[in-house]
Formats: C-alpha cells, sequence, structure tokens
C-alpha cells in the first residue's frame, strides 16, 4: 500500500473516496470542507443540520457524488467530543474508514479528518496515527487460507493537506506509523501463526530473516550452549517438549559501543500446555500465543532498525515449549538457574518466569543502561486489571513515568503495581533459595518479586497476560492477535532517543 501527501482543496480532489471527520454535535463542515457540499448539491450541510450525522465517534455515512472528475464517494466518520479527541481517536476513526473502503473494494482512499495542526496534536503525530490506524486495521492473517481473496486490497491513501509548511512534519510521520505498523504486523503475525508451525526452531528462523532484512545482528544459542551457561530455568522448562529450545538474541547498532544500550526480553513459550500441571482443556488453544511477549521485542527492534534509531538495541528472546511427558518437570524438582541460584518448582504452569529469569541474567552482561522485559506471565494480572493496562513493574520511578507517558500516546496503556519485599517473603522455600511462586493472592506481584531477584540493572516488567489476544474486533485491532506491547515499546526508545 503506498501513502502520500497532497495539499489542494478537497472539492476538487479527485479520488475514489475521500473521508472527512466531523466531530459529535458539529453542525457544519470545517473551514477547508466547506466547499465540499457543494459537490453533493449541499447535501452534506443538510444532513449536519437536520442532525442525520451527529458525529458520534467512529459511526460513518456514505454519500455518492456521480461526478467522475472529482471525489466518486464521500465518507464521513465520527471523530467523537471535540474535548476528547486525541490521537486514538485519529487511529480509530482512519482504522473504520480504511474496513469500509476495503469491503467496497475502494482501492484509493483519501483522508483529511479535521484541520491539521488541531489543538495540541502536532501535524506529524497527526499523520503518524492515520497511517497506523489504517495500516493496523487492514491487518490479516491469510498464510493458511486457500481461498483468501486479495483483489479488495487498497493501494493508494493519500494523505489531505492545507499548508506545504506542513509537507516535511508529515512526511516524518508517515515514516514513522510505516515502521510502526511493519513491526505490529510483524508480531501479529508471530502470534497468529499456530503451535505446530511456531516452535521454537521456526521462531529462530524468522530471527534470521529480520536480521538479513534489516540489518541486524543475530545469534541463535542452542542446547548444549545453554548448558554451558548454566541456563537451568529455560532448559527445565524445555525438558518436556520434543521440540529444541532456543535463545535468540538480535542487535541493532552492535558495532557502536557508545550508544546507550536497551535491552528488550521478551517470553517465547511458543505453546504452554501447563506441562505436568497441566491447564483445563478449555482455551488451551489461545496458548500460541503465549510467545507474544517475544514477539513484540521482535517486532519493536525490527521497527527501531527500520526508523535507523541511533541506539545499542537488543532483543532477547528466550523461545521453548512448555510440555508433559516423562522427562518433563515435576512440582517439587529444585533447578539452578543461571546466577548460581537454585529454584523449587511448586506449579510447572508457571514456566515464563523461569525462562525469563536466564533472560534477564543474561542481559547484564550488556552493561545496559535498562532492560525491560514483557511477557504473558499471570492470570492475576487480568484479574487485576481486565482488559485497559498491561501491569508494570519497576525498580526505578523514572522509568514508570516513561512507560505511562508512552502508553497514553500509543493507547497501550500501563498501570504500576507494588514490587514490595512483602511479596518476596512469598518466595522463601526449605529447600532451595526460593520457590517460584508463593499464595493466591498477588499472583503478579508475586511473579515480578521472583523476577527482581535476577536483575542488577534498572528494569521494567511489563505483565501482558490476557491482552495478546481477543474474540471482540476493535476499530483497527482485529481478532486473534494484538500485537500488543510492540507499538508501547517503539514509543518509548523513541522517547529514550529524543530525550
Amino acid at each position: 500500500m503506498e501513502i502520500k501527501l497532497e495539499i489542494g482543496a478537497l472539492d476538487g480532489h479527485k479520488t475514489e473516496m475521500l473521508v472527512v471527520g466531523i466531530f459529535e454535535g458539529q453542525g457544519s463542515l470545517s473551514q477547508s470542507a466547506t466547499a465540499l457540499s457543494s459537490v453533493v448539491s449541499g447535501k452534506i450541510s443538510q444532513i449536519l443540520t437536520d442532525r442525520d450525522f451527529t458525529g458520534i465517534a467512529n459511526s460513518l455515512l456514505l454519500l455518492y457524488t456521480d461526478c467522475t472528475e472529482k471525489a466518486k464517494r464521500i465518507l464521513l466518520v465520527g471523530l467523537g467530543k471535540e474535548s476528547k479527541f486525541g490521537l486514538e481517536s485519529i487511529r480509530n476513526a482512519s482504522g473504520v474508514a480504511a474496513k469500509r473502503a476495503h469491503e467496497l473494494g475502494v482501492k484509493q482512499i483519501s483522508i483529511q479528518l479535521f484541520e491539521e495542526g488541531h489543538g495540541s496534536i502536532s501535524v506529524e503525530d497527526t499523520a503518524q496515527a492515520i497511517v497506523e490506524g489504517v495500516g493496523l486495521s487492514l491487518y490479516q492473517f491469510t498464510e493458511l487460507k486457500s481461498d483468501y481473496d486479495d483483489s479488495k486490497r487498497i493501494e493508494t491513501v493519500t494523505i489531505l493537506l492545507n499548508q506545504k509548511r506542513n509537507l516535511q512534519p508529515a512526511e516524518a510521520g508517515i515514516k514513522a506509523g510505516k515502521a510502526i505498523v511493519d513491526g505490529t504486523s510483524l508480531t501479529r503475525d508471530l502470534v497468529n501463526w499456530p503451535g505446530n508451525f511456531a516452535t521454537p526452531t521456526f521462531l529462530a528462523e524468522q530471527a534470521i530473516k529480520i536480521s538479513e532484512k534489516a540489518g541486524l545482528t543475530c545469534q541463535i544459542l542452542d542446547e548444549k550452549t545453554m548448558r554451558k551457561l548454566g541456563m537451568g530455568g529455560l532448559l527445565g522448562v524445555s525438558s518436556g517438549s520434543e521440540q529444541s529450545p532456543k535463545f535468540i538474541i538480535l542487535e541493532l547498532n552492535a558495532n557502536k559501543p557508545k550508544l546507550d544500550t536497551i535491552v528488550l526480553v521478551g517470553k517465547g513459550v511458543t505453546f504452554d500446555s501447563g506441562g505436568i500441571s497441566l491447564k483445563p482443556s478449555d482455551d488451551m488453544g489461545r496458548m500460541r500465543s503465549d510467545m507474544a511477549g517475544g514477539a513484540a521485542v521482535l517486532g519493536a527492534i525490527t521497527a527501531a532498525a527500520e526508523l535507523e534509531l541511533p541506539l545499542h538495541l537488543v532483543a532477547l528472546v528466550p523461545a521453548t515449549e512448555n510440555m508433559p511427558d516423562g522427562r518433563a518437570l515435576k512440582p517439587g524438582d529444585v533447578l539452578r538457574v543461571m546466577n548460581g541460584k537454585t529454584v523449587e518448582i511448586v506449579n510447572t504452569d508457571s514456566e515464563g518466569r523461569l525462562v525469563l529469569a536466564d533472560a534477564l541474567c543474561y542481559a547484564s552482561r550488556y552493561a545496559p543502561k535498562i532492560v525491560v522485559d514483557i511477557a504473558t506471565l499471570t492470570g492475576s494480572r487480568t484479574v487485576a486489571l481486565g482488559s485497559a493496562a498491561a501491569g508494570l513493574f519497576s525498580n526505578d520511578e523514572s522509568l514508570v513515568r516513561r512507560f505511562v507517558e508512552a502508553g497514553i500516546k500509543t493507547h497501550e496503556r500501563v498501570w504500576q503495581l507494588p514490587l514490595w519485599d512483602d511479596y518476596a517473603e512469598e518466595l522463601k522455600s526449605f529447600a532451595a533459595d526460593m520457590k517460584h511462586q508463593g499464595g493466591k493472592g498477588g499472583g503478579a506481584c508475586i511473579a515480578a518479586a521472583f523476577l527482581n531477584k535476577f536483575v542488577s540493572y534498572p528494569w521494567v516488567h511489563l505483565d501482558i497476560a490476557g491482552l495478546a489476544s481477543t474474540e471482540t474486533e476493535k476499530p483497527y485491532t482485529p481478532r486473534w492477535a494484538t500485537g500488543l506491547g510492540t507499538r508501547l515499546l517503539i514509543q518509548f526508545i523513541r522517547d529514550w532517543v529524543s530525550k
């Protein structure tokens, strides 16, 4: 899909579909769109005056102009109340408009949602949000469909501007939007692949392809190397699977030691049966998404490379299955992880923190400024926060503020949960240095307290359990893989570079 910029009056613009935004309760067209009503014999003004279209968020009204030299169709899209308008409003409006165009088989659409530079929203951010909304709303996973019809694909999206001086910031926004759509789409693809395809080896192969395409350094550690390094957590989880574990390492700007180093760690459990502590059969198929944290960091480093960010960025993905067989990890077993600490296993379905423990230990060798791990870790996060926010834990309050800001901007919001010593008390073991699970209450906090025992640097832990997939379609999020976490990480990284 090609994305273009154009300056000019709306009433003279030729396109298959012109998308125009209307605020809720707006009784007339914006200044730049006023002349547009003449294209449809004053119908738009009449529609707004009669309140036949009120601009409720994400509502649509399609008009045909019967004019071959101008816009063939005009699609009014509701922006909601102007007082609540923000970047998420732009993404949503662009998303629902693009999906409507796709349904109609329209090949070319042009968009002017509102006067550029509206309020505190910059032209660059506006263009980026439009690209995100359009690109992510049109995402489809078709790799395993034999009858997919690609004939309705939108080929060109033109963003319309009023002023020439806005071309440069709009171009910057488009570039960022494209990279973010590419990274998030990659994340969705990886999560959408079923577990019989998306094995640890498959993830490693994808990482190699990503590195070759994006110019990244790639290293894949095998089981033999993991044993030498003492990665007992990852090896313990993988012991019940026929699939060999892989430890994936991607680096951006590995040859530039003077740049700040940020390490992203993503849980890569490609299928989680629960192991010996077997999960209930209901919805177990959703556990192919248990590698969504790993997918998110691969998507984020892909976007960072596309944006050529001046940062030494490292992505670590400990990849394995968690399966039950005669060699599988058992409740009561004791493992020794990479830092030499011993861990008593309470429940083999709490496997994610074990593979992350080794990865967090490995991250220290990069002497990072910060480390961020992201994982579908605990059902407790879902109970505590539902679908509105990811759980955030950190040993650095300045990083909390940065992630809160990035979450607001991307609408991948986070909410800080406590990392108090009280939760670490739950991990005391008579047989080992620690248990890896505590009591029934505060599960997300206890899991974070466990991970905290393996960090020696500024650190953020993001628990995205329950957020990696959905059965409810939204304006720019389809059913199943959401790609959540990718845009949040990219925004945080971009903010780090700019500040």
